[in-house]
């Protein structure tokens, strides 16, 4: 009697075939299964998702700031001058994974300098929102903290400043692992210091439990910041440093503080191009460096990975390039990298992402389509360039957001001028893992 045996695999569709052998003696065929190969299943990979949307009215609308949600859909904030009860509105837009909207909220009243810097999903699946509010009558901002539920409505708002006569900001926010919040930002509050970091930690209603500023003899500004693995808090921003007799200011640095978990200042770091702030270029000029960062995350060995932007310029020029800033968790630099043209180039947001590199977004007018493009950059772990890309259309169009998406993909959120409906509107970017997305603008 002779055997015959057959055995393969169809691990795409999670299928495994065992090996068979076939006994006939006469004519009676009798199966016999040996055992199965052990064959892992595997899962139909995830599809890319791409889309470009806008949204917005016949006036000015921009986004600031994109999250995907746990429901694999988006929130957007940002200002809106198209829609809402006053001149400019906090908005705030959910869409599905699609990128179709499913709801829009403003909130605001009679005043014109209303907008949302940062949104983040909270953990009972609504959402809170950092930014400024006129509202009070005096024409002065106040930072601003929103809690909205699930569904768009809003639950609570709390006002932080408005004391110094000049206007403070609420520029991101974290939900803290107490269910309270940490809002960044700056404030004239210490009159007189040209403005200062400001740091405002909040119960999971958004009543002040302390706040904690930081500043020099100048002016000082916290655009990014959030709770570390240690429990305390992390924040950058810029700080000048020196004034010149003719009223210019002369340098501005990157600046890194690290607070305990009660907003107590642990370490504070700034970094700057040269030592002395300036360079001499092949025509002999001496050019001054200002620097500041826009936007910082803590990686995944324990540091800090910081973008924002390098400006060098004299009477006659200005130059202004993307810049990147790894540092260990004591805040000591690592390696920064430059990326730019010879035009302005802004760096406003950065992720580590899951390949160990980083992902930033900004906007360009060196390179791309018009006036100024919505600008990608995708790094290794060390900062060096894989590939960019630009989107863009003959207008002024910024990318001011950035996040890698559960697909491997990348959502942008920003403003265009070059499509649309208004004057400018929000725009919403979704690519693949390679910056890829479907045409616009047709």
């Amino acid at each position: 009697m002779r055997g015959f045996f057959v055995c393969g695999r169809m691990g795409r569709f999670g299928i495994t075939m065992k090996k068979v052998y076939l006994l006939f003696p006469l004519s009676l065929f009798v199966f016999i299964t040996c055992e199965d190969e052990k064959v892992e299943d595997t899962e139909e990979e995830e599809s890319t998702i791409m889309f470009s949307k806008t949204f917005g009215g016949s006036g000015t609308d921009g986004g600031y700031s994109v999250q995907q949600t746990s429901d694999g859909g988006y929130i957007i904030t940002g200002n809106t001058r198209s829609f809402g009860e006053g001149n400019q509105d906090v908005w705030l837009i959910k869409t599905d994974s699609q990128g179709q909207e499913e709801w829009n909220q403003t909130v605001g009243g009679g005043s014109s300098k209303e907008t949302g810097y940062y949104v983040e999903q909270t953990n009972d699946g609504g959402y809170i929102i950092a930014g400024i509010t006129d509202s009070n009558g005096d024409n002065i901002t106040e930072v601003w903290l929103i809690k909205i539920d699930s569904q768009g409505q809003q639950e609570w708002n709390h006002t932080f400043g408005g004391i110094g006569g000049y206007d403070d900001v609420g520029r991101s926010v974290q939900q803290t692992t107490d269910g309270g919040f940490v809002i960044t930002g700056y404030t004239w509050e210490v009159y007189g210091n040209g403005g200062d970091l400001w740091l405002i930690k909040t119960d999971s209603q958004g009543n002040e439990e302390w706040s904690s500023i930081f500043g020099g003899e100048y002016g000082d500004r916290g655009y990014s910041g959030q709770p570390t693995t240690d429990g305390g808090y992390i924040l950058t921003g810029k700080s000048y440093f020196n004034y010149q007799s003719d009223g210019r200011w002369n340098n501005g640095d990157v600046r890194l503080i690290k607070t305990d978990s009660q907003g107590n200042e642990e370490w504070d770091k700034t970094f700057s191009g040269s030592k002395e702030g300036t360079y001499i270029d092949g025509y002999g000029t001496t050019r001054y460096f200002e620097e500041y960062g826009s936007s910082l995350q803590q990686t995944s060995d324990g540091g800090y990975i910081i973008t924002g932007t390098r400006n060098c310029f004299d009477d006659n020029d200005d130059n202004e390039d993307v810049l990147l800033i790894k540092t260990d968790n004591q805040g000591n630099e690592q390696w920064n990298q430059i990326f730019g043209g010879n035009q302005i180039d802004f760096g406003t947001s950065v992720k580590q992402t899951i390949d160990g590199g980083f992902v930033i977004t900004g906007y360009t007018e060196s390179f791309g389509n018009g006036f100024s493009d919505v600008w990608l950059i995708k790094t290794d772990s060390q900062g060096r360039e894989e590939w960019n890309r630009t989107y863009g259309g003959s207008g002024w169009d910024v990318g001011r957001s950035v996040q890698q998406t559960t697909d491997g993909g990348y959502i942008i959120a920003g403003q265009t001028g070059s499509f649309g409906n208004g004057i400018t509107d929000v725009w919403l970017i979704k690519t693949d893992s390679e910056g890829n997305t479907v045409s616009y603008g047709d």
